[in-house]
């Protein structure tokens, strides 16, 4: 069970603050429920959400540590580029890779649209919605993550990536 004030990550939410941990009953003959109040860092609103709900993905944020290695391990990482001429299946591909709900995956899915975004750029073609989409999102979820981890704004994550990828670079 969560305490009051930690931050996890909820569903495709990203990263909430537990600012609450409440007692309701939804109807007449059901017992008391306890009820997380989530306060989402990056979007506005609250979420309240059952303790013992297993529909949507919850589990605490990573570390700092956690964070830095994630970074360390971005030059080995071999994202590319998916295609898929079927929407569906493009999407499918996508949202399965977002269900994952780990960073790790985040990451290769960022690197892997970006990279097709840079290949349909050099062949003037336009880049997909569906890509778009979920390299926003992708995005969105990662730099959120990583900002809370590492204590620094959403905005800074991309340049202290590029830094600490530069630091590593001339250390070898």
């Amino acid at each position: 069970m969560y305490q009051i004030g930690d931050l996890i990550l909820y569903g495709g939410t990203g990263v909430c603050r537990v600012t609450d941990i409440i007692s309701k009953k939804t109807g007449r003959a059901e017992p008391e429920r306890a009820y997380y109040v989530l306060t989402p860092l990056y979007q506005t609103g609250t979420i309240t959400t059952p303790v013992d709900n297993n529909k949507v993905f919850t589990r605490p944020v990573i570390t700092k540590d956690e964070a830095m290695d994630l970074i360390d391990q971005i030059p080995s990482i071999r994202a590319e580029a998916y295609h898929n001429q079927n929407l569906q299946q493009l999407e499918n591909h996508y949202r399965t890779e977002m269900e994952e709900h780990d960073c790790l995956s985040l990451l290769r899915l960022t690197m892997s649209t970006y990279r097709k975004k840079v290949e349909r750029e050099q062949k003037k073609l336009k880049f997909g919605a569906v890509d778009r989409r979920y390299m926003e999102r992708a995005e969105n979820l990662l730099y959120g993550e990583l900002a809370v981890a590492l204590g620094i704004a959403k905005d800074s994550v991309q340049d202290f990536i590029a830094q600490r990828l530069q630091t590593i670079g001339a250390a070898e």
